[in-house]
Order: C-alpha cells, then structure tokens, then sequence
C-alpha cells in the first residue's frame, strides 16, 4: 500500500470507503451483475414463528444454523430486510380476475379504498449470494476505456452464472428459508430505491434489464451530511431524508424468543411522530419499518477453529505476560476469555457450528422532513437498546454505510462488524413472523402478528385440497360476520351461496348482497314464504324423479303415528307419484290435497292432519300453499340465498321417533328439506362447474339428529370432488372434534376467542398449536382490546399449508359493518325479499 493509501486510511477515507460504487450491468431473474461482481438473489419465505411451539422453534433454529454452516461457508451473503406500501392500485387491477357478478366494480374500490386507508407495510426478505468475479477480455476492456463498448452481458455468460445460481438454489429451497428466486421486477425495485426515485419496475415478462433502462434505475442524486443523507429527486427537491444505523454492540448472551431475534423484531418499532395531533386508538403511534442490510460471510470450521486457535494464543501471551511482571494477575476478563475460546473450540469441533462475520446495518427513512427522521432514529435506538442492543447512527459515515446496502456492492467499514458464532446468527430470525392465506384472492384482513401484511383466502373451492372451513369462537367474536364476509366474496365470484340461518341473524347478509347488486333471497319460517322449502320445485332441475323419495319421506316425519300405522305411508307415496305425472306444476300442497280428495279413510284423514300442519309457520315452509303472486321458492342461479329457521326444536339424538312432538317431527321435517336441496344441488352433475358455498352457523344444531350429522359428513366428504366449500360456524370446538368425518376434511380452521380450558385445548388441537398454558392464554386474549374495549374479528388462522397466524378481519366500510351486524338491534331492520 503507498503512504497515500496508508494516510488516507488511517484518516478513514481511503481503501473500501472511498471506492467508486458498483457500476451495474445487468439485472435478471434471481441475477445481478456488475462491472466486477455476480450476485445471485433469492426471496426468503416467511415462517410462522410467532405460534410456533418451543420444539418446532428450536428445530427450525437448528436447521438454519446447519445450513449458514454447510450450504454458505465460505461465501459473501447479503441479507436485506425491506419494506414497501401494499399497492391498493394492484388490488384494483386484479378485480376483474377475482369478481364477475353484480357490482363487482363498486365493491372492488371499496376494497381498495380500505387498503389505501390502512396503508400497510409489506415485508420483503431477500438474501443475496457472491457467486464470483466476472472475467473482461482484453478487446473489452480497451473498447470500455474508449467509452465505446457495447452495453449488455454474452449470453454464455449469463448462462454459466444463471447455471451456478441453480445449483446453490436448490440447497437453499430445502432450507428453513425456502428460497425462490428473486423476479427481475423485484430485484430492479430493490436498485431502485436506494435512491428513492419514482422510476417504475420494468414490467412482466422483461427477463433481462440492461443499457439505457438500467441506467435509468440507478441515476439519482446524494447529499450526504454528517448524521443522515438527502435524496433529490428530478425537480432538485429533497425527496426523502436516510440515515444509516450500524449495530454496534450486542450481549454477550441473548435468548429467543427474545432480543436474539433482532431482525424479525423490525416491525414492532414505533414512534410518535414530532406534528402528531391524532388522538386514534393507538395514541397516534406509528410504525417506524426500518430496514436491514446486513452484509456476513461464514466461516468454513476449519478458519473458525484457527481464528478461535489466534484469540487463544493472544490471550495466552496476555497471561503470561502479566505473571512475568509485577502486576501477577491478568485480570478477570483475560481468564474468562481464555475459559470462553476453550469452550467455543469444543463445541466448533463437536458440533454442527462455525463462527461468521457479520456487519449489521439499519436504514430508517423519512419522507416528512429531518425532525422527523430523528425521532424516527431515536425510537429505532431506543427499541434495540431496551434489549441490550446498541444501535447508533454512523456519524461521517453515512456515504460509506449507504453504498454497503447496495446490491453488489462490498463492506466498506469493516471495523463496525462482529464476530460471533453461526447459532447467533440463526437466533436472529430475519425468516420469522407471521405469515397465513393465499397469494391470490380477496383481502380479507391483515396480520397482527410481528409481521405486517394483508391476508388473502380464496372463497370458493379450487378442486385440489378438502374444502371444509370450520369458524369457531363465542357468540359476538366475530366469526358469523367472518362468514358472511366470505360469503360476499363468494357471491362476487359468481358462486351459488346457500346459507342456513338455524339463530336467525343472518339478514345482514341478504341486505349486504342487495346493496351491491347481487342475486339474492331471504325466506323466513312464516306464512309468508309458505311452500319456499318445498322438495318439489326445489328439485325439479334435477329431475322429477328425485322427488318421488324425498317428499314422502319428508312426510312420513310428521305423519301421526297411528295413521302411519295404518298405512298412511303407501298413501302418501301414491299421492306424491299421481301429482307429479299429472301436474305440469307439481307441489307438496297438491300431494296433501290429492290425499284429502280422495276415497280411502286413511287417505283422507292423513290430508287432512297434513293439511293442519301446514297451517303452522313450519309447516307451510315445505308443503303450504304459496300465496298468488308470491315470490318464486329458491334456485340454483349464481346469488346469496339465505334461509332463516331460529324457531327449530329439534328432539335430542337418540331419542325415539314416536316420542317426538309435533313441533319437533315439524323442525326435522324441515331441516330434511334443506338438507336434501343441498345435497342434490350440491351433487347435480350439471352443476359440477358452478361455484358452490353451503354456510352454517350454529352447527351444533346439526350436529343433534342423524340426518343433521349425515348431511355434514357428506357435504365435508364430497365437497371437493362436487365443487362446494362448506363452512361452519359453531361455538363447539370440542363437539367438532366429534366428527371425524368433518374433521380430516377441514381446509381452514379459523379461531377466535375461547374462555374454557377444555374448548381452548380443542381449537388448538384444529390449529395445529401445541396444546399448552401458553395457547389457551393466546386463544383466550384475541378479544382483548385497549383497555376494556373488545377487539371484535381478531383470530387465529389455520390455512391450507398448515400454517397459523393472528389475523384481524377487516370489513371495507362502515356502512357494510352496520349492515352485517348480528347483534339484537340489527334485528329492527331486517331484510326480505327477492333480488335478481
């Protein structure tokens, strides 16, 4: 090195520090390339650690720990942690591919509206590989000196580093990462915003960006000042105000879950911003979402033991050195240093561990001005410090510590790093937090987890997984409004919705439907709606002849015993055949009058006990007769049809059919009708395309009578071969696991608060939790607001992967949440009608 470089190094402005930035030449699928280096790039997918059970964590942890040790030993990894607002303008230009039916645009924008609203923060983790140096032919590098090279990478190149990319790929799928490539769209974001321009991402399909598009994303203007940066945008106006935060000192010991998880912790610093004149729920806190870059490279265990071997040797000289001098004793903190290199050995060579060095930096940004970005900054210091952490802003070295969370850049203060063993590195956790739902589909809430994010769950089956969705929490939780809300979605996608209101609160529903224009009924068990429930009309799509069973069976249930006796039963099934070859409109009402015009005495005296029945507000549901002009009983077409039945008194199981009284023989007879018009709509073969969705709330309803847990165990059973998502909505997480049936069918479990240990232990069962103290406390505080205030929709999400999350529902509007509600008052403005 000259004295030049010697000088201006010991000043800290020479050697890594005042290297001119990456010059980049090409970004491309999980690729960036720059005028001297090759990093490979990969999205890490995040884990569901926050309800994780301490053995699965400290599983996961080990694995992660074997893979920094044999899978990037010896490697320079880049480790960013990023954050963008969920984009509200994507969600609007999906709609068209999620909704088909009624006014799906309006409901569309109300969703988005929400998103815009709420504003959250979507976390990004990427992790970064050196794969090499690029080699520069000779006739290359004379053209580039002339400035007259042409722009691009050779494509047997790219295909050699696209190669290598693979190969380590595929080790990192099967870690606890489960890395996937980056996109180039992600990967020109990432460039991009170092410099907080405006430039859009390229768009889909670009598989490569170089030249003039490349130079566009990476030509801004800096101004650094000692404490933070100013980034200008076009106009010559600060944009934005950055401040790099190196991590400069740890404990000596941390644990997790805890201050060893310092980089999944990112998201749970908040600030109160310096002008805030809110006064919301939160007393105006808002997140801070610093970012991470932390730049590591893992020692291979050979290194590790002669690094660990030199801090021995040194502290062996310290020793003897002191005990040759006057002083004797070298002093506390040589002794233990010597005992701490001794252990770290042993356990080097004994276990799967290695130490890495690692450069920790944080980047907080703000857009409203410089007081701002300091309170940002101290809350940030603050947060780390209460943990034991020293986080500090790298004063003139801000240029320096900016260019190292470039993409390919290098580590350019190499004396702000640490050295510290593989497993403190794993405890970090930048993998973790929260994550559940789909990546397609409707919004339906977000993440209240350490990680923020919308959660998205598709409303209809998709032919490919069991379809079965079980809602389970006290009664005013949320969880009938939950089914209601993916009803919606349902109805927007163009799905027939079948929902049996056994409490009598679903009105909300219908209303919500018609206020967007959807296809929609409720039939309610009075007068008014007789013969809406009849097997007759209800079954004529599939055929005339799958009425000939069902409505004498039907009958047959409240046929009094002693006619049934005398051959009530070969009586209504005659009536039932004459009236449905005869009649060109065929109806239960006509097979109960047929028996009363008819000669025989046990004929005419069933009519006429029939006829009495159907007097009553059961009755008339399935065999009275429709007023002229009433509306049309309920169809297959694509819409919400809600059929309300709160005044059933089913007889217990098991209790013997001639002990039944007429108001219970009644309330099976009726559930027998819905449950067959759900069974054979559900199994039509000419509606194995339509979108179907059977919604129960109350099922332990059901669950009392044999056709009541037939009919579940079937619909679970069948529903993804016949196209149906069946939910359940019930307070009886013990009861459900009853059902085995029900059970091994069950695509998503959606929990909400529980306050009874053994109901607790049961939906932790569904969720896949471990069933512990630490999970009934979890499952029994989701309804815990601020202070006395209930946290309604607030639950616990079991998705299709078997991962678990706390999820907030979220309804778009105000005025949709007034429509939905199921307490009494929205008893006063219940709906009825038809709406097609």
């Amino acid at each position: 090195m000259s004295v030049l470089g010697k000088i201006t190094t010991l000043l800290g402005v020479g050697g890594e520090r005042s290297a001119p930035p990456p010059r980049y030449e090409g970004i491309t699928d999980g690729l960036v390339l720059t005028d001297t280096d090759v990093w490979a790039w990969w999205t890490c997918e995040t884990s569901n650690s926050d309800l994780l059970g301490e053995d699965e964590r400290d599983a996961e942890q080990a694995r992660a720990e074997t893979a920094l040790t044999t899978v990037l030993a010896g490697m320079d990894v880049h480790l960013r942690v990023l954050w963008s607002p969920y984009s509200a303008d994507d969600y609007r230009a999906e709609a068209s591919d999620m909704y088909r039916a009624g006014r799906w645009e309006e409901w569309a924008e109300d969703r988005a509206a929400r998103l815009d609203q709420i504003a959250l923060p979507i976390r990004h983790v990427l992790l970064g590989v050196r794969l090499g140096g690029r080699q520069r032919p000779a006739n290359r590098r004379i053209t580039e000196s002339a400035g007259v090279s042409p722009s691009g990478v050779p494509a047997r190149e790219l295909a050699t580093w696209h190669a290598a990319a693979r190969r380590l790929g595929r080790r990192l799928e099967s870690s606890p990462w489960r890395c996937s490539a980056a996109t180039v769209e992600l990967l020109a974001w990432m460039v991009t915003r170092e410099q907080h321009r405006g430039v859009p991402a390229p768009v889909d399909g670009r598989s490569m960006v170089t030249g003039a598009a490349l130079a566009a994303l990476t030509r801004g203007r800096v101004l650094p000042y000692p404490d933070h940066l100013r980034m200008v945008d076009a106009s010559g106006d600060v944009a934005a105000w950055v401040a790099v935060l190196p991590m400069v000192a740890f404990p000596e010991r941390t644990t997790t879950p805890g201050p060893g998880e310092w980089l999944r912790i990112l998201a749970e610093v908040s600030y109160l911003p310096p002008d805030d004149d809110q006064d919301d729920a939160f007393g105006g806190l808002i997140p801070v979402s610093p970012e991470a870059s932390v730049r590591l490279r893992v020692l291979p265990k050979r290194a590790a033991i002669a690094r660990t071997d030199e801090t021995a040797k040194l502290v062996r000289e310290q020793t003897d050195s002191a005990s040759t001098h006057a002083i004797g004793d070298p002093g506390q903190v040589i002794t233990d240093a010597g005992q701490a290199m001794t252990e770290l050995r042993a356990d080097l060579e004994r276990e799967h561990l290695s130490l890495v060095e690692d450069h920790p930096r944080l980047v907080v940004t703000s857009t409203a001005g410089l007081e701002d970005l300091r309170a940002r900054v101290d809350a940030v210091s603050a947060h780390y410090a209460d943990l034991g952490i020293t986080v500090q802003t790298g004063v003139d070295e801000q240029r320096a510590l900016w260019l190292e969370t470039w993409p390919g850049d290098r580590v350019r203060v190499p004396d702000l790093g640490h050295v510290r063993d593989t497993a403190a590195m794993a405890g970090a956790w930048w993998w973790g937090g929260a994550r559940v739902g789909s990546d397609h589909g409707p919004v339906i809430g977000y993440l209240t987890g350490s990680t923020p994010g919308v959660v998205r769950l598709p409303p209809v089956a998709d032919g490919r997984d069991a379809t079965t969705v079980a809602y389970i929490g006290r009664s005013g939780k949320g969880k009938t409004t939950a089914g209601m809300i993916m009803a919606l979605e349902a109805a927007f996608h163009g799905a027939w919705v079948l929902a049996l209101d056994f409490k009598g609160d679903l009105g909300g529903l219908v209303a919500a439907a018609d206020r967007y224009g959807l296809p929609s009924r409720l039939v309610q068990m009075n007068r008014a709606h007789a013969g809406a429930a009849d097997l007759i009309p209800l079954l004529a799509e599939a055929g005339r002849d799958a009425a000939r069973a069902e409505v004498p069976a039907q009958l047959s249930l409240v046929t009094p015993a002693h006619l049934r006796a005398a051959g009530a039963e070969v009586a209504v099934q005659a009536a039932t055949n004459a009236v449905i070859s005869s009649s060109p409109n065929p109806a239960t009402w006509q097979v109960v009058q047929h028996l009363r015009d008819s000669t025989d005495p046990v004929a005419i005296a069933t009519g006429d006990a029939l006829y009495e029945l159907s007097q009553t507000p059961h009755g008339s549901l399935f065999m009275g007769r429709p007023e002229p002009g009433a509306v049309p009983p309920l169809n297959t077409q694509p819409g919400v049809w809600v059929v309300q039945l709160p005044g059933l008194s089913l007889p217990g199981a098991g209790e013997e059919r001639e002990r039944w009284t007429s108001v219970q023989a009644l309330s099976v007879a009726v559930m027998h009708s819905l449950l067959a018009y759900g069974v054979t709509t559900a199994g039509r073969p000419d509606l194995r395309t339509l979108a179907k969705v059977i919604m129960v709330p109350e099922v332990h309803v059901l669950t009392g009578t044999v056709q009541g847990r037939h009919f579940l165990d079937y619909i679970a059973r069948v529903g993804r071969a016949l196209g149906v998502r069946f939910g359940l909505d019930t307070q009886d997480a013990t009861g459900l696991l009853l059902l085995p049936g029900v059970i091994e069918q069950l695509a998503m479990v959606i929990g909400f608060q529980l306050t009874s240990a053994p109901e607790q232990d049961a939906l932790a069962e569904l969720l896949g939790l471990p069933v512990c103290k630490e999970t009934r406390e979890i499952i029994r505080s989701l309804a815990d607001g601020h202070g006395d205030e209930t946290r309604h929709g607030h639950s616990i999400i079991r998705d299709q992967r078997f991962g678990a999350a706390k999820v907030q529902w979220d309804v778009p509007t105000a005025e949709l949440l007034d429509v939905l509600d199921t307490s009494p008052r929205a008893a006063e403005t219940a709906h009825d009608g038809v709406h097609v």
